[in-house]
């Protein structure tokens, strides 16, 4: 699969990894027809996951000034296509206005811009606004610290995190995108959300209630040509 060779490369630092189960009943609808829900227990997932994005740049090319960094909040659902495992996005927020428009063109990827701001002094700390005057705002507000030695790997986390490819639509076309990277390592994570009401098109109250939340400190990956499904 990654004998093509790859068209860009970015580190992700600081990642933080938020899952709630939903009903797929009230998920199923939000995705194309053509994939399938990807269960655990029965239950569909929402991830939403934040972090801070370096040294992003185009395969032979240095990293381009401005654009090179910045932070990202993503909504997620888990999918199959054809028995492969992977991702379908509901929406990517980015810090940086040029990235969201270069990354929107032709609407391949739901990019959004947001304001979102991190520090990391003892506490973490995320806050992120997206308003926009034909959609209900999603707002994120939390703060959390990592607990320090890594958590052992089981099957569940293991289903959460390793997914290495995403699917997108556009143009009634189906698309996927392969992502290589090392094995995530994961750290617990304590707490507090003070406001959260993303993905708030999903007729629930998931975000009210405690998530199943990681800590990876930094990943390196790379991502490769999309492939229009058949």
């Amino acid at each position: 699969m990654w004998k093509r060779p790859w068209i860009m490369t970015q580190e992700w630092h600081h990642v933080l990894f938020l899952h709630w189960p939903v009903s797929p009943e009230e998920v199923r609808e939000l995705i194309p027809s053509e994939l399938e829900l990807d269960l655990y227990d029965n239950r569909a997932w929402i991830g939403l996951v934040f972090f801070q994005v370096k040294r992003n740049r185009g395969r032979l090319m240095p990293p381009v000034p401005g654009l090179q960094s910045y932070l990202e909040l993503n909504v997620r659902t888990y999918v199959t296509y054809k028995g492969k495992s992977g991702v379908h996005f509901f929406s990517l927020d980015a810090s940086h206005p040029i990235i969201v428009k270069l990354t929107t063109l032709g609407n391949f990827l739901p990019y959004r811009y947001a304001d979102i701001s991190f520090s990391h002094y003892k506490i973490f700390s995320i806050k992120s606004i997206y308003m926009h005057k034909h959609a209900l705002a999603e707002n994120l507000i939390t703060t959390f610290k990592p607990i320090a030695r890594p958590v052992k790997s089981t099957f569940f986390n293991h289903w959460l995190t390793e997914r290495y490819c995403l699917w997108t639509k556009t143009k009634g076309k189906l698309y996927r995108i392969d992502i290589s990277h090392s094995p995530w390592v994961l750290q617990d994570v304590i707490g507090q959300t003070y406001e959260n009401t993303m993905a708030s098109y999903i007729k629930n109250d998931f975000q009210l209630k405690s998530p199943v939340a990681h800590y990876s400190k930094m990943k390196k990956a790379r991502f490769f040509p999309p492939i229009l499904e058949k």
